[in-house]
């Protein structure tokens, strides 16, 4: 009776205020068309060139500076942009539909690089920092993983001593983004600084490029990404003053996995992207490809294809866009953030796998953009927490409210 009520009376304002509003605001709509003009006038027509090469799209990176984007989503007080994080979200989107590389050149320096020094750095070190970052003109890393320490971060082996005024830092960082260019200008490490009660403590330190005893290994062969700069970094009785130290000693591991929480939406938000970029190129070679006379477009198990990569795209949009507006409300993205990355990683992987078999033989070669979508693409499901970690993450959310983990980890 009272769906039927709602439904023939008029909604009452209570409810009215409860609805869910998938339109998005014309600043929002601005800066979503801004970047999409952009991306597909610049990055678009260079990012075969330089995944062929492998050379780091500095051209590129300066041109999404000019936007503004490495500011966009911090505040203005400190010298962001104000945007808020769906702003940042369809951003990310509109440059990975263009080149995934540019995408996760720009979410490591703003979701790893950037927002560590943003939510817990102090003033002194967001004043010394903070400028040429937002302004693109620098690039920050953010050294989590290392060779023996991936899915279990809190396995670090990477250690910083106190001696006077100085961390001495020794240890190694793999799969780091952004810490080799011209441009690098620091990164931002969890290190073991000492024990309490028997387990390590973990604290952040912020490493400035050319500090002695930091240096850089030459660029990773990777599969996909190849414009994006990725490295092992070392460090060897690497010295850096105490003041580098990023909050308190001891809330590092802390610190990172708040970071990575909103890096696993801007991730969402870059597979979203990569996919819709298969389902374009599906789009436009269906149509134009033609077999027995006909395109293939007119083929019902052509369509079949087509019609799921858009509904699975629309859903991993939506999912991405929940836990977006999530971070906005100042709350926290979890589980959201875990189920948006875990859905847009698998669904970008399937569309490209579709959209390569949709292309046929040309799919295979090279000059095929899909080709290169389906070689970036692969990574989505493994950096920033693999799906199995984010399933993990969702299982333990779901099942919080019986208590069964705990319990069953004492047995």
């Amino acid at each position: 009776m009272l769906y039927i009520r709602c439904c023939l009376d008029p909604i009452p304002p209570r409810y009215r205020e409860a609805r869910v509003n998938f339109d998005l605001s014309d600043e929002q709509r601005h800066i979503r068309d801004v970047v999409r003009d952009f991306a597909q006038a610049e990055i678009a027509p260079a990012a075969a060139h330089y995944d062929e090469t492998g050379e780091f799209p500095y051209p590129l990176v300066a041109g999404m500076a000019r936007l503004g984007l490495f500011a966009l989503p911090f505040p203005e007080e400190i010298g962001g942009a104000g945007g808020d994080f769906i702003s940042y979200c369809l951003a990310m989107e509109e440059i990975a539909r263009a080149d995934a590389s540019c995408a996760i050149t720009l979410e490591a320096a703003v979701s790893l690089g950037i927002s560590p020094i943003v939510r817990f750095g102090s003033r002194e070190q967001q004043q010394r920092w903070l400028a040429p970052l937002m302004a693109g003109q620098q690039l920050w890393a953010f050294g989590l993983t290392e060779p023996d320490a991936g899915s279990d971060a809190a396995a670090t082996q990477t250690r910083a001593v106190r001696d006077g005024d100085h961390w001495v830092i020794n240890g190694r960082k793999a799969f780091i983004t952004n810490a080799g260019t011209d441009i690098s200008a620091g990164v931002t490490i969890t290190a073991i600084t000492g024990s309490q009660n028997g387990h390590k403590e973990i604290s952040t330190i912020a490493v400035e490029q050319g500090t002695p005893g930091y240096s850089q290994a030459p660029k990773y062969r990777k599969l996909g990404w190849h414009a994006s700069d990725t490295r092992e970094l070392i460090f060897e009785d690497c010295r850096v003053p105490v003041g580098n130290l990023i909050g308190a000693v001891g809330e590092g591991l802390t610190q990172f996995l708040q970071i990575l929480e909103g890096g696993r939406v801007a991730i969402a938000a870059l597979s979203v992207g990569v996919a819709q970029a298969c389902l374009d190129a599906s789009l436009a070679h269906s149509a134009a490809r033609r077999q027995f006379g006909v395109p293939i477009a007119t083929f019902q198990a052509t369509q079949f294809k087509l019609a799921d990569m858009g509904t699975q795209i629309e859903l991993a949009r939506l999912m991405t866009w929940r836990a977006a507006a999530a971070i906005d409300a100042g709350k926290s993205a979890a589980p959201w953030a875990s189920m948006a990355k875990l859905h847009a990683s698998e669904v970008a992987t399937a569309c490209a796998n579709q959209a390569v078999q949709i292309h046929g033989g040309m799919g295979f070669m090279e000059e095929s953009p899909v080709a290169r979508l389906y070689r970036d693409v692969k990574i989505n499901e493994i950096g920033e927490g693999t799906s199995e970690v984010q399933r993990i993450l969702i299982a333990r959310h779901l099942l919080r409210p019986y208590e069964v983990l705990e319990a069953d980890r004492g047995n």
